[in-house]
Formats: structure tokens, C-alpha cells, sequence
């Protein structure tokens, strides 16, 4: 049998490299669920408890077979059920990570208060997570710091209790629906709750276009996603819808560690490396522009409306 000529074998090469990566594109980007807020993402509808949320957010997930990394603020274990809520999570396969003892912000804490906040939330961890890679934190309110130098010291401190950061790259601030579901529902207001969900998920959807064309801009391709939710009643009841529609714009879900073994996410993972750029920073440098983020307030503001109090003669 003739060997190939060297520029056919090339050209094949090429081919089957061009196959494969046409391959993986059309298997669709990737996705890392993360929930945050466990036990207690409040205000709850009546007759709604943060156990009742949990089972039913756990349902919609485990039914997609969805891997899920879950951020714990071990100051609302504050009983049987809240830490049942913890319990069930686990008992579902997910996994618990740190968001902070109390959920404060990074940015008005001195570094020892941060570190206390931080190791103060890991006994919880520790009785629960036995096995599972918990050593994942979660910054609240994605607050890395007033400036660079305590955002360096900060890493430093979670370098130190051996921990990587859970990055954001997608989401569609599912936290601002919670206080309009409660009202809506508290009211029995129907219409208001449909509102609601018609604006919730147009947020998922536009977020998905936003969100991977600021990835376009800043990586040049599709990076595997990291998707911020939080253990709210409205996350809860729209969960199998969210799914759904993650499903049908080609995403694969993933586990928060298979998301971020990417390079995009080197400097999250290993806390040694300088930090990262914020997106707006690596836009600046890169010259590019990102999409607008959306302002859903006005609009979640004026759905269901308290009713003006009358005032006293």
C-alpha cells in the first residue's frame, strides 16, 4: 500500500480538525447551575417555607439531572428545618459551598472580619460535605472588594483556607422577582403572578443572547457558563421552565468544577495567579463594547402595588 503524500495528509488533518471542532460547537455551550442563599432567600409568599422552596426548586433540578453547586449563609440555620433545607440539598447529590457566614459585603469589612465570616460558615460545611469538593466560595453580592489591594488580600485569605471562587457569567438577577412574587401572591393576583413570569422568562432569554455575545467579544467563542440563581420561591416555581429553555438553546449542563477547568476561569480556580479583569476591565482592554445590562426595577415595581394607605382623619 502507497504512503499518503505529506500535503494530503495535511489537508486530512486539517479536515478532521475542522470536523471536530464543528462537532463541538454544534453540541452546544456548556452551563454550571449555582444557587445561592441556602437556607433563606425571604421574603416568602403565605404559607410558603424555606423548606417547601428547597423540595420543590430540588425537584425540578434532579428531574433534569442537572449538577448544582449551592451556596450556604449558615446564619439562617437557625432550627430543625432550616438545617433540613441543608440536609435535603445534600441528599440530592448537590453540592454546598460557602457564601459567607452572614452574607455581608466585602467592601466594608475589615480583612480579619472577612476571614471570620468566611471560616465561621465552614462547620456546617464540614458536617455536611463530607466527600464532596465544598471548598467553593461565593463572594455576596459579588463584591470583591473596595480596590484592587483588598481584593488581592481577600484572595489571599481564601488561598489560604484552601478555596477557589465561583465566578458569574451569566444570569438574569432572578433576586429582584422575589419581593413582587410575594406581594402578588400574598394578594391572590393572578394576573400580576403571569406578569411576573412572562418577564422572568424573557429575562432568561435575553440573557442567554447577552451573556454569549459578551463572551464572543471578550473570549472570541462560547466559554462554559456559570449561572447564578438564588433558593427563591419565584426561582423555585420557574425552575422547569428556566431548564427548559436552556435545553432548547443547545446548552449541556455541567458541574461548577467541569465549567470552570476552562482557562477563561484559571484565575478563579487558582487563587495564587493575579486577579482576573472584571468583564467591564477585559472590555476596556480588548476594546470592545458589552451589552447593556437590563433594568428590570421599574417594571418589577409596578407589578402588584401596594395599596396607598389611607391616611387618618
Amino acid at each position: 500500500m502507497r504512503a499518503m503524500p505529506r500535503l494530503a495528509r495535511l489537508s486530512v488533518a486539517a479536515a478532521l480538525l475542522v470536523a471536530c471542532a464543528a462537532a463541538h460547537a454544534a453540541r452546544g455551550p456548556q452551563i454550571a447551575v449555582t444557587i445561592d442563599d441556602l437556607p433563606v432567600h425571604a421574603p416568602y409568599p403565605p404559607a410558603l417555607t424555606p423548606l417547601r422552596v428547597s423540595r420543590q426548586m430540588i425537584a425540578a433540578l434532579k428531574a433534569q439531572h442537572v449538577p448544582v453547586t449551592a451556596f450556604v449563609n449558615a446564619v439562617n440555620v437557625k432550627d430543625a428545618e432550616t438545617m433540613e433545607v441543608l440536609r435535603e440539598w445534600r441528599a440530592a447529590g448537590f453540592v454546598l459551598g460557602n457564601h459567607t457566614w452572614s452574607h455581608p459585603h466585602l467592601s466594608e469589612m475589615t480583612l480579619p472580619k472577612f476571614e471570620e465570616e468566611v471560616t465561621k460558615d465552614e462547620p456546617v460545611l464540614e458536617q455536611l460535605g463530607t466527600g464532596t469538593d465544598w471548598r467553593w466560595f461565593r463572594y455576596p453580592f459579588l463584591d470583591e472588594g473596595k480596590d484592587a489591594a483588598q481584593r488581592a488580600a481577600a484572595r489571599q485569605v481564601l488561598a489560604k483556607h484552601g478555596y477557589r471562587v465561583a465566578a458569574v457569567t451569566t444570569g438574569f438577577s432572578d433576586w429582584a422577582w422575589t419581593p413582587a412574587y410575594a406581594r402578588c401572591t400574598a394578594k391572590h393576583d393572578a394576573a400580576g403572578v403571569a406578569k411576573l413570569e412572562r418577564l422572568y422568562l424573557a429575562a432568561v432569554k435575553r440573557s442567554i443572547v447577552d451573556d454569549r455575545e459578551a463572551a464572543h467579544r471578550l473570549f472570541g467563542r462560547d466559554i462554559p457558563y456559570v449561572l447564578l440563581m438564588h433558593v427563591s420561591a419565584m426561582s423555585a416555581q420557574m425552575m422547569p421552565e428556566v431548564l427548559k429553555i436552556y435545553r432548547a438553546a443547545g446548552y449541556r449542563f455541567v458541574s461548577l468544577p467541569q465549567a470552570q477547568s476552562d482557562d477563561a476561569y484559571r484565575a478563579y480556580s487558582d487563587l495564587r495567579l493575579p486577579p482576573p479583569p472584571s468583564p467591564g476591565e477585559l472590555a476596556k482592554q480588548k476594546r470592545v463594547k458589552l451589552p447593556a445590562p437590563p433594568d428590570y426595577s421599574g417594571a418589577l415595581a409596578a407589578i402588584c402595588l401596594e395599596a396607598p394607605a389611607v391616611p387618618t382623619p
